[in-house]
């Protein structure tokens, strides 16, 4: 039976116990990139944009791959169709990436906004339910963060994207690290 006090199920995890530094070394990595992507988001916002047209053109050779191998499907034609807008997206993404980080900015604000609306009025329709509080945290902090974005549109399409990636890699930094003292305490 699984140990519901621990965050970590210890039954199986004697290999990482064994490494736990490991572990350690990749959460203290981690920490020092996301802190050093705090001072270039603007860097990191750019790098992820070429990434993701990376990944629309691999996309878009696949579908090109697929329709050109199952010629007589009736869905090549649609699948070639596919891999064109895959390829086109890919292309301006890649011509022109702070118009594709403000876009992509610009979406990811409305659709803060709208968790928020609707996770506050899951809350309020919640209201005689346990823990209904957290809900309505959660949608407003949703709610604030896409109207911060959407007030500093469009030069928040510069940063948001590098700070978040940062963000996630200071969680994830403390994650490891919080994971790899846990591992060595149960040793």
């Amino acid at each position: 039976m699984a140990n519901t006090n621990s965050v970590i199920d210890i039954s199986g995890t004697e290999n990482l116990q064994r490494h736990w530094g490991w572990l350690l070394g990749l959460g203290i990595v981690l920490l020092l990139l996301g802190c050093i992507g705090f001072g270039m988001e603007i860097a990191l916002t750019i790098v992820s944009m070429y990434f993701f047209a990376v990944l629309l053109m691999i996309s878009g050779l696949s579908h090109f791959a697929d329709a050109f191998k199952y010629k007589k499907w009736k869905g090549a034609v649609w699948q070639i169709l596919i891999a064109i807008l895959y390829l086109i997206a890919a292309s301006i993404v890649l011509y022109d990436p702070l118009l594709a980080s403000t876009i992509i900015t610009a979406l990811l604000a409305w659709t803060l906004i709208i968790i928020g609306v609707t996770r506050i009025s899951m809350a309020i329709s919640l209201r005689d339910s346990k823990g209904w509080g957290w809900i309505l945290f959660a949608g407003i902090t949703s709610l604030i963060l896409g109207i911060l974005i959407l007030i500093q549109w469009p030069m928040s399409g510069l940063w948001v994207i590098g700070m978040f990636i940062a963000i996630d890699m200071i969680v994830s930094g403390w994650t490891y690290i919080f994971m790899a003292i846990a591992l060595r305490a149960a040793k």
